[in-house]
């Protein structure tokens, strides 16, 4: 029996080197570089001077570089606007076409994967080399692999052409991402960046401080990430929600990812909602009514950090 379960995911990654690549970046994100590492990797926001949002990424040091991993329409929208500001500053920036992504998923504990691997997360770290790669330790059962093209799994991990139920953990694991008709849309609050540890509110002047600073201290901020679920025949696409009001049904919010499981007929979702939904309301997918939908409990507090 395979030990974990690996497939390669649909990610991008935007490369940052140069001299001045943490000074640049610092200015940029909603995070404070300085507590990057090459041992842990963390959340951030790239935004607009507006703080709305390009991209929710996972940024990580390699060989001397920095890395935002994110989707593709993240990555596209928000090296446009690197590459647009670090013409003033000594920066590289570039996507990455030479790596590939690989998520791993075990039933049980890491520990005989990690070993299987050669990796070695110490104490609290969430971020190690391994070869010419470099592994995130997601969670107790979940990593991503970033991997030159010389890389192969070992035979006790057995591949998937499916990346659904990687996605699946991801987004019930309340993992933020902004899909292309979202993109500068959201403040990081809507989509619970401050909840993984993804903002500053101490590092000093970025892009888009303003907004995000304002939306934490003036109460500003109406808006919240919400995991749904439901039962579906068939995977759907879907883009907006409906709310239950009496005999009545009214928009509810936006879906920014999600995903179908076909073993399970289980349709999952992120969606952007006022952040005072109730739990217990009845709510649905505007294009596919049929398919109803509950809230799922998010696994960390939205409370102010």
């Amino acid at each position: 029996m395979s030990l974990a379960c690996a497939v390669n995911l649909p990610y991008q990654l935007i490369a940052v080197s140069g001299p001045e690549q943490l000074s640049y970046l610092h200015g940029q994100l909603t995070q404070d570089m300085n507590l990057i590492t090459e041992h842990n990797f963390l959340w951030a926001g790239h935004c607009s001077p507006k703080g709305k949002l390009w991209g929710a990424f996972r940024v990580f040091k390699h060989q001397q570089r920095y890395l935002l991993l994110g989707s593709d329409a993240e990555v596209q929208a928000s090296a446009r606007e690197l590459k647009k500001y670090g013409v003033f500053a000594k920066v590289e920036i570039e996507t990455v076409k030479d790596h590939r992504v690989i998520g791993v998923h075990s039933q049980t504990q890491l520990n005989n994967v990690c070993d299987l691997l050669g990796l070695k997360f110490n104490n609290e770290n969430t971020a190690c080399d391994f070869g010419n790669n470099k592994a995130l330790k997601l969670d107790e059962q979940r990593l991503l692999l970033y991997v030159d093209s010389e890389f192969s799994l070992p035979d006790d991990i057995a591949f998937n052409e499916n990346p659904s139920l990687f996605i699946e953990a991801g987004i019930l694991a309340g993992e933020p991402q902004v899909n292309e008709a979202n993109i500068e849309e959201f403040v990081p609050q809507m989509i619970n960046l401050q909840a993984l540890n993804g903002i500053s509110f101490k590092k000093g002047c970025y892009t888009g401080q303003e907004t995000v600073a304002r939306m934490r201290y003036l109460g500003k901020n109406k808006r919240a990430m919400f995991i749904v679920q439901g039962s579906c025949p068939e995977a759907i696409e879907e883009t907006e929600l409906e709310l239950q009001l009496g005999d009545n049904w009214r928009r509810a919010g936006k879906v920014i990812h999600q995903v179908f499981n076909s073993a399970t007929n289980t349709y999952s979702a992120l969606a952007v909602l006022p952040n005072d939904t109730e739990h217990s309301v009845s709510l649905r997918a505007k294009h596919s009514p049929e398919v109803a939908l509950t809230i799922m409990p998010l696994p960390y507090s939205l409370d102010d950090q």
